[in-house]
């Protein structure tokens, strides 16, 4: 409902969801109403709560995986790298810089600089990927060169960003470096399993071509697909990295013949988004207090956090959009969308709060900039000229 009606207001769905987790949560309703808010959230209750929204978390970035479609990046290599990888580098090093300021202050206790920097630093550098692509989608952007050059830097960045966050987490976790590089190695070498074993034989094993091309996956067929996306998720968790990371290459290796990924992800993301993906943002918002930032100094704080995310990620996107040959108006307006952060952001910082990196106010403040900058999204693409027409985009390699 929530989603619904910020769509209607012209901005994303999951700024709604993202909204009612947080009015859900002590910041609202258990401020004006603390008995029924325990009655509805008992204690007990939070950790069933926590395995179910993880459940649709992991079925959410199955299908992300599945979205992933790396023949976008076909006549459009360079520009997905360089912009995909200044937006990482930028915001990245502009959050590690942050975290010298912020550390003692807001680290969780017993959090080194070490782990509570890199977090700082992927908390700044994730982009959105499935909002980004909603959003040209309403906006009617996918297939011009603005929206074309969108998707493949948002492909690039989420390969990258996820595969920098696996190593954050191997870092964290482990208890050494001699630990740091086995685990590493266990995710190349699963990694490598997954793609040149695993993938060319996935179609054989899901019942072949005339099953793939079923207008309707059958039953035993999903189970199958669940059943691997389970044991890929429970395979990076024993690993040392975390389960949202197996799921996500469970759906890079998914066959794409007969339109599979299409049918497969209508009926993984119907699931997930209606009835698992709510309670995550619940339970994110749960975690959120706002009355934690009860002073001047402490909404100062979130409000550098935001201008520093939106000056790396945005403008950090749009410099390289610019070198790479894309006009200012272009490069602002890809920098708006690398700048869309969502769900995926609420992921990443989920980690590092179960993690004990991220303190309560810390983590308050992030969950505020996922928000804010997810929202600015729409109103910088008006105001950079997307309600307009879209003017071509020039690459080096065209005349101007």
């Amino acid at each position: 409902m929530a989603g619904w009606a910020f769509v209607r207001l012209g901005q994303p769905g999951v700024v709604g969801e993202m909204v009612a987790g947080i009015l859900l949560g002590p910041s609202l309703f258990g401020l004006i109403a603390p008995g029924a808010f325990h009655f509805v959230f008992p204690v007990g209750s939070l950790g069933a709560l926590q395995l179910f929204s993880q459940i649709g978390v992991c079925l959410f970035m199955f299908a992300v995986g599945m979205e992933l479609d790396l023949s976008h990046l076909r006549g459009k290599a360079h520009t997905a790298v360089v912009v995909s990888h200044a937006s990482i580098i930028i915001p990245y090093f502009l959050g590690v810089a942050l975290a010298l300021l912020l550390y003692r202050s807001y680290a969780r206790e017993g959090a080194s600089f070490t782990a509570f920097a890199l977090f700082m630093g992927i908390s700044m550098s994730i982009t959105a990927f499935p909002v980004l692509a909603r959003i040209l989608q309403e906006r009617n952007l996918a297939r011009t060169p603005l929206g074309a050059a969108a998707i493949s830097c948002a492909a690039v960045d989420d390969v990258t960003a996820w595969t920098v966050l696996a190593f954050v987490v191997a870092v964290v976790r482990a208890a050494g470096i001699a630990s740091v590089g086995f685990i590493l190695l266990l995710v190349v070498l699963f990694v490598a399993l997954m793609l040149c074993v695993v993938k060319p034989r996935l179609p054989l094993w899901l019942g072949g071509p005339a099953a793939l091309e079923r207008a309707e996956p059958g039953k035993g067929l999903l189970a199958a697909v669940v059943l691997m996306v389970l044991v890929s998720s429970l395979a990076t968790e024993l690993i040392g990295i975390h389960a949202l990371f197996g799921a996500f290459l469970a759906g890079v290796i998914m066959p794409s013949a007969g339109d599979f990924r299409h049918k497969l992800s209508l009926r993984v993301e119907s699931f997930s988004s209606v009835l698992l993906l709510p309670l995550f943002f619940a339970f994110t918002g749960l975690r959120t207090q706002i009355g934690l930032l009860n002073n001047v100094p402490g909404w100062l704080t979130c409000v550098a956090i935001i201008l520093v995310a939106t000056v790396g990620k945005l403008g950090g996107s749009a410099v390289a959009a610019r070198l790479t040959g894309m006009q200012w108006n272009q490069s602002l307006q890809l920098g708006a969308l690398m700048n869309t952060r969502g769900l995926m952001e609420l992921i990443a910082i989920n980690i590092g709060f179960d993690l004990g990196i991220l303190s309560p106010q810390i983590f308050t403040m992030l969950v505020i900039m996922a928000l804010a900058t997810t929202a600015m999204t729409g109103p910088l693409l008006t105001l950079f000229g997307t309600s307009g027409q879209i003017p071509r985009v020039v690459m080096k390699s065209e005349p101007v």
